[in-house]
């Protein structure tokens, strides 16, 4: 699986980087993925920052 953020829409509010550290992070205002690949282990939090992003900035690919 794969996630990837779309810094156009990312308004900062850093909760995924609080839901799954694992995968996101900030960088500067806007959060990041900084994982090629997700591993199993983090694939349901990281697919739970998505659902809950605000603004739908998160796009997960499998």
């Amino acid at each position: 699986m794969k996630a990837k953020i779309n810094p156009d829409i990312c308004i900062g509010c850093t909760l995924c980087v609080q839901t799954c550290p694992d995968v996101y992070k900030m960088e500067g205002e806007k959060a990041v993925v900084y994982v090629a690949v997700v591993s199993k282990a983090v694939e349901a939090a990281c697919k739970q920052a998505a659902d809950e992003c605000p603004v739908t900035a998160i796009i997960i690919t499998e």
